[in-house]
């Protein structure tokens, strides 16, 4: 969240970066074992998804 101001990146809302942030951090030392699995399950995807898109990116920028 860039500005600290609940909007999440790009201003997309909350809870919808990679749960980088400041306000994770804090919040995650909370979380019981089944919401931490959860939550660096869906931390994984959104890696996967970033690699894939840099990638796609390199891929366009050999051809």
């Amino acid at each position: 969240m860039p500005r600290f101001d609940g909007s999440g990146p790009m201003g997309q809302g909350p809870l919808t970066g990679r749960g980088m942030g400041p306000c994770n951090y804090r919040g995650r030392r909370f979380l019981t074992k089944k919401e931490e699995l959860e939550s660096l399950k869906e931390e994984e995807l959104a890696l996967k998804e970033d690699l894939m898109a840099v990638r796609e990116r390199i891929e366009e920028i050999e051809k």
